[in-house]
């Protein structure tokens, strides 16, 4: 390849630091130990995926935005709701054009355009990982809540209001039905008690 990787190789390590950047929102919830970006980044492009498929969106699309859609997290450090009211929240689109400056033309393209999509919230791709995103945060609620942590029901529900499409209502539904390990008693061959 003639392409210099250099900048590829510093992102790969930059993007190692969501593993323990941890998601501040639960800390006001009163959660000590909370999921990291990059956990919360991965079930969501399991669940973009799911979503849009479902959707008769495009899954591989949905999966590969939301992959990317905390990636400024890097360098911004995962800001809550309540810090985005004292400061100037920055620009995703700037951030990221930062991380791939140097990167070969096609790479840095296409994250751009990825986190632009994103941003924009205006394909059925985009929707759906933003959807995917909400829907997750409701998710960890449910096993936050489950853990004692009542104060998770706030963010329970503040995310299920917010989810638009069809699918992600009705799986949000689904999983307020639930609980975190109705799936292993299912595996199990368990019933319900």
């Amino acid at each position: 390849m003639a392409d210099d990787l250099s900048a590829v190789a510093h992102f790969l390590y930059e993007a190692g630091t969501l593993k323990a950047t941890k998601r501040t929102g639960w800390w006001m919830a009163g959660v000590r130990d909370p999921e990291s970006v990059a956990e919360h980044s991965w079930r969501t492009s399991l669940i973009a995926s799911i979503i849009a498929k479902l959707e008769g969106a495009d899954p591989a699309r949905a999966a590969f935005l939301a992959v990317w859609h905390d990636s400024q997290e890097t360098r911004t450090g995962d800001v809550n709701y309540l810090g985005k009211k004292y400061g100037t929240a920055a620009d995703p689109q700037a951030v990221t054009a930062d991380q791939t400056a140097g990167m070969p033309e096609v790479l840095a393209d296409t994250v751009r355009d990825l986190v632009a999509e994103y941003e924009e919230n205006e394909s059925a791709e985009a929707v759906c990982a933003r959807d995917a995103d909400k829907l997750e945060c409701m998710l960890q609620g449910i096993e936050y809540l489950s853990q004692g942590y009542e104060s998770a029901q706030r963010w329970i529900d503040n995310s299920r209001a917010r989810i638009v499409t069809e699918t992600g209502q009705r799986l949000a539904d689904e999983l307020l039905k639930q609980g975190p390990l109705d799936w292993l008693r299912t595996a199990l061959g368990e019933t319900k008690p």
